[in-house]
């Protein structure tokens, strides 16, 4: 059994899953002021494979400041997994289609998943 030298209970290391990853997968996480937005968004990634998956999670209250005021809103979060070659892409039609000035779009690594679910995902967003 290999130990972690930084916890040498354990028997693996989150370092060392990390550099074992095999794949660039990416949740990435981006607001919108409306369910019909977040759809309409959720429905053009998919159908352009920029996304395997998009989980809409309304209701979502968001404390922020802008233009220097102090604002509280309403909003839907979308939860999008996605590969990080197709992020630009991603990006870029995200900011086209959203109404926000400045749309929050967040990419965060996906350090271990279902390999199973990875393998689906890898399909669902590559091109064909």
């Amino acid at each position: 059994m290999i130990r972690c030298a930084c916890s040498p209970a354990r028997s693996t290391c989150i370092l060392e899953a990390l550099t074992r990853m095999n794949d660039d997968f990416l949740v990435v996480l981006m607001t919108t002021s409306t369910r019909e937005e977040a759809q309409r968004i959720a429905e053009e990634l998919v159908n352009r494979r920029l996304a395997g998956c998009v989980t809409l999670v309304p209701h979502v209250e968001s404390v922020y400041r802008w233009q220097g005021e102090l604002c509280r809103d309403q909003e839907v979060v979308l939860i999008v997994k996605t590969h990080r070659d197709r992020f630009d892409e991603l990006r870029a039609t995200v900011t086209a289609l959203h109404s926000y000035q400045v749309p929050e779009i967040i990419a965060l690594p996906i350090v271990a998943g279902a390999e199973s679910y990875l393998a689906w995902l890898r399909e669902s967003v590559t091109p064909t």
